[in-house]
Formats: structure tokens, sequence, C-alpha cells
């Protein structure tokens, strides 16, 4: 099968002029499937049930935002890493002192107690670092 696009030796010819759309469909139908495949997996830390709360949502930075989490059995966990709350001040501040943005998310189960949160932002606040916002979801709107 050949591709004949006219203006050859016969004058009386026409020139084929409309634009061939199916490889620019097939491209862009593997990049669909590329990007349903990998969104999912963008998703940041460990997955916790996270609290509802009616706060807006704070700007969005041009770095990765370094997630801390906590489980709902008191286990930290830095990005899917888990780490020792004895060994977190000192594994963060060379991570956060090579950012430009220097803040910190903390990600906490709903069920984890709260004492156990509040001893882990003194010992942030006590180690230095000070920029630490909550991750929180938004309640659901039928109540």
């Amino acid at each position: 099968m050949s591709l004949h696009v006219g203006g050859g030796s016969d004058p009386d010819e026409p020139i084929l002029s409309e634009i061939n759309v199916t490889p620019l469909v097939d491209v862009m139908l593997v990049l669909l499937v590329i990007f349903m495949i990998t969104a999912p997996m963008l998703h940041q830390g460990i997955e916790v049930a996270l609290p509802q709360a009616e706060a807006e949502n704070l700007p969005s930075r041009v770095e990765d935002p370094i997630i801390l989490s906590v489980t709902r059995e008191g286990l930290v966990y830095l990005r899917d890493t888990p780490i020792h709350k004895s060994q977190l001040v000192e594994r963060l501040t060379p991570v956060l002192e090579a950012r430009q943005d220097k803040s910190l998310f903390l990600k906490g189960d709903r069920d984890v107690p709260y004492g156990v949160v509040v001893e882990l932002l003194d010992l942030l606040h006590n180690g230095g670092i000070e920029q630490i916002g909550m991750i929180t979801e938004s309640p659901d709107p039928k109540g």
C-alpha cells in the first residue's frame, strides 16, 4: 500500500491537503493511560485516616513538601521511611538546611492520641524546626 499525495506528473491531479490525525490520537491515548497509571503514585507519605477541618489550603510551593506521618499506633514515618523519634531531628535538620523551603508537614491519623502529636511537635520545635503545617481532610459536605 502506498500513499500518493499528488502533484506528480499529472497537473490535473489534486494535492492532498488533509492532516492525518490518527497518529496524534494514538499518542494522546498513550499519554492518557500513562498519566492515569502514574497519578495515584504521586501520593506522598503513608496512608493515614486524616482528621477533618475547615481550613484553607496553603499556597502551592515549587519544591516537594517534606511529609512526616504518624500512624494510629504512634509510629513516625519520614515520607515512606519509618524513623525513630530520637533520630527525627538529626535526620530532618540536614534535609531542611539543603532546601529553600524550610517547612514540614505533619500528617497524623485521626485516632492518634493528642499527647503523641504534641510530643512530636515539641520535639521538632526543640530541634529548631518551627515551620510545621498540619495536613487535614475537608469535611464531608453531606454531613
